[in-house]
């Protein structure tokens, strides 16, 4: 299969940029066999020269479940959690019904170009097994949690404690780090696990040190306040620190408010924070300084946050980091910043060296984009103008392991 257009590649000059060539991917038995640039073949299988040909895109952070439930506005968070998002994911006891919303969260995922998920599930293994084979099914990348919680939350919404830490190391032992989509070790937030299922969680990271660990981090500051109630005046991240879960392979979702000593931990730890603008508005939870994390040495990723977001595109989710960095300083990405963020940037955070990369050897996972402006003849960057243009109509084909997964129409 040959796919030509306008390939999005790394900016090898400028270090967490991305670039525009034209050229032509090859395609053989569901990987990447050649990357040509500055040829446009007269045939093709798929694309165009006016055509965008982009590594699939990542969403270090959304919630499955909640894709029903994207709109919800008007609330803070902790009453946000309890007035919709615990009932939306009471549905999840039902393990059939989270494989068919599954399967519809998979095709609304790769119709906006996304093929590589960082996503957390709910409470329910059964449900977590069957989103996790579904989303395998569908050719998705990633990794995939069962949220552990065992308080704060309504009754079928938690579980015993040891019957949590038991389940994710069966789910581990089922979707092991090396599978295409994994499981991670996932506690939901320190506000509604205990210590002891805090301690445990991190038992299974350190004897699993390649799994990703995923959870939340300094969302709101009523949040950050009924953490100090519940932990005996401790800060967020010294929580997570005190139980063994902030390492390298761990993602914190938001991470707003925090101090300086804090983002020193998280650097230190070569930590991670899933930056997730659109929810961190939506919800009126603040805005995170990414230009102060970035000065600071805080590895950084983006997402969607769903249905905290409302944006399933990626795209949109990296012009929200745009214009919320903007609004914060005179130091903000670039539209090129921002392609490579959703792209190789989010895959390096994640640690998935198979994602992000138009390259020979990786897994054929992209998307063919066709803008309906001219945005090649135009004098603005054509990666700001279809950033800024940007709409989700616009792509053609979604491709997962050379196989084609969305088509247009």
């Amino acid at each position: 299969m040959i796919v030509v257009g306008q390939l999005l590649l790394e900016c090898a000059e400028t270090p967490g940029a991305a670039r525009l060539a034209p050229g032509y991917v090859r395609v053989e038995d569901g990987f990447i066999a050649e990357v040509v640039e500055g040829e446009l073949p007269s045939t093709c299988d798929l694309g165009g020269p006016e055509c965008l040909v982009s590594p699939g895109l990542i969403d270090t952070h959304l919630h499955l479940p909640q894709f029903d439930m994207i709109g919800a506005h008007g609330m803070p968070l902790l009453e946000w959690l309890m007035g919709v998002t615990f009932p939306s994911e009471s549905r999840w006891e039902d393990a059939a019904f989270a494989a068919a919303m599954t399967e519809r969260v998979a095709k609304q995922l790769v119709s906006v170009g996304t093929t590589t998920v960082c996503a957390y599930s709910t409470v329910h293994h059964e449900a977590t097994v069957a989103a996790i084979e579904t989303l395998s099914k569908a050719g998705l990348r990633g990794v995939v949690g069962q949220a552990m919680s065992d308080r704060y939350a309504p009754d079928n919404l938690v579980g015993g404690t040891k019957e949590l830490l038991d389940q994710t190391a069966n789910l581990l032992e089922q979707f092991p780090h090396s599978g295409r989509l994994a499981a991670a070790i996932t506690p939901r937030f320190a506000v509604s696990c205990t210590p002891e299922l805090l301690s445990g969680a991190g038992r299974l990271a350190a004897e699993n040190p390649e799994v990703i660990v995923q959870t939340h981090l300094s969302e709101t500051i009523p949040e950050c306040q009924l953490i100090g109630e519940l932990y005996d005046g401790s800060k967020y991240v010294d929580v997570y620190r005190a139980h063994g879960l902030v390492t390298e392979r761990t993602l914190f979702g938001h991470g707003i408010h925090l101090d300086a000593a804090e983002r020193a931990v998280l650097r230190e730890a070569s930590a991670v924070i899933a930056h997730c603008p659109l929810a961190n508005s939506f919800l009126r939870s603040g805005a995170m300084n990414r230009a102060m994390a970035i000065n600071e040495g805080v590895r950084l990723s983006l997402g969607s946050d769903i249905g905290g977001g409302y944006e399933r595109s990626m795209v949109r989710v990296a012009r929200a980091m745009v214009e919320t960095a903007s609004a914060l300083g005179d130091v903000y990405p670039t539209p090129a910043d921002a392609w490579w963020q959703i792209t190789a940037g989010n895959a390096d955070a994640a640690g998935f060296a198979d994602a992000g990369r138009l390259q020979p050897g990786a897994p054929a996972d992209l998307f063919i984009a066709e803008p309906d402006l001219p945005w090649l003849e135009s004098p603005v960057n054509p990666l700001a103008m279809i950033l800024f243009a940007w709409d989700d109509r616009w792509v053609r084909q979604t491709l997962v392991r050379g196989d084609v997964a969305y088509r247009a129409g």
